[in-house]
């Protein structure tokens, strides 16, 4: 498994890369549309290349030069290469390897902890998309409609089949509640302070999170991510001299917080109970 999930992160890097150029690009035609009906030019010519996950061929972001099949093999090429392009020599993110790495570990552990199953499947999904998610919102602040909802709807499904981590019921109040629980701190920050706190990604992951693990683990996620969150942006602004108005994507918290809810959440809300005595 964690070998598939090196082959798996280097298609989540693609994700990750084009994922926010095609949603661009997708605006902006919806915006050449209305400007067009509207009877004014848009600025600016229209992309006529095809753009999706398969198509152009990968190539180095410097020169352009297509990467060949020995130049992308997970981790070892980019080591091999030293990180840099074979053609140009410009400096190769390490970010690539890293998620491909990570995709790997977080696989494996998965399948050690859940073992031959079918929870086993599910738990990848959830996973995989949880890395891209995680990365793009650290990229762009946004968690994309074409990820978010489609994890939700597939939890609630899974649940109805039976195969996964909570029932049915639990399942759609976890997708209601998840979504409401953040919407209604949005909404109330923006009345007391003017400003919008966070986006509604957030609320559709969190709602996605409640469909998949059931609305019993909505308090784990919340309670790790907001002290995960507020720790980590005390410290940024403290030591690394972030600017406190700057805001800070509350995305990868969620995604982190709801990866050790998957594989620990019971047992952390067990721990919870029974230090408080209930």
């Amino acid at each position: 498994m964690g070998l598939i999930g090196l082959l798996i992160g280097s298609f989540l890097n693609v994700v990750i890369h084009r994922l926010p150029i095609m949603l661009e690009r997708g605006w902006q035609a919806q915006a050449r549309e209305i400007l067009a009906a509207e009877g004014t030019a848009a600025a600016g010519p229209e992309p006529t290349e095809i753009y999706n996950l398969i198509a152009p061929r990968s190539g180095c972001p410097g020169c352009g030069a297509p990467i060949k099949a020995w130049q992308n093999i997970p981790v070892l090429s980019y080591l091999l290469l030293k990180g840099k392009c074979a053609a140009c020599g410009v400096a190769i993110s390490m970010r690539y390897p890293l998620v491909e790495a990570i995709t790997a570990a977080l696989s494996a552990l998965v399948a050690w902890h859940f073992g031959y199953s079918l929870e086993t499947v599910a738990a990848l999904i959830l996973t995989w998309a949880l890395i891209v998610l995680t990365v793009i919102d650290l990229d762009h602040q946004l968690l994309p409609d074409s990820i978010t909802l489609p994890l939700l709807w597939l939890g609630i499904l899974f649940a109805l089949l039976g195969t996964t981590f909570t029932d049915l019921n639990s399942a759609v109040i976890g997708a209601i509640a998840g979504y409401l629980i953040l919407w209604s701190i949005f909404h109330l920050f923006k009345l007391v302070t003017g400003k919008e706190g966070m986006g509604y990604g957030d609320f559709k992951l969190l709602g996605a999170l409640g469909a998949w693990l059931g609305w019993q683990m909505l308090p784990v996620i919340i309670i790790l991510s907001a002290a995960v969150g507020a720790i980590t942006g005390i410290g940024m602004i403290l030591v690394g001299g972030r600017d406190s108005q700057r805001p800070i994507p509350f995305g990868p918290f969620l995604a982190a917080a709801g990866f050790i809810a998957l594989l620990w959440g019971a047992q952390l809300t067990g721990a919870y109970q029974q230090a408080a005595g209930f």
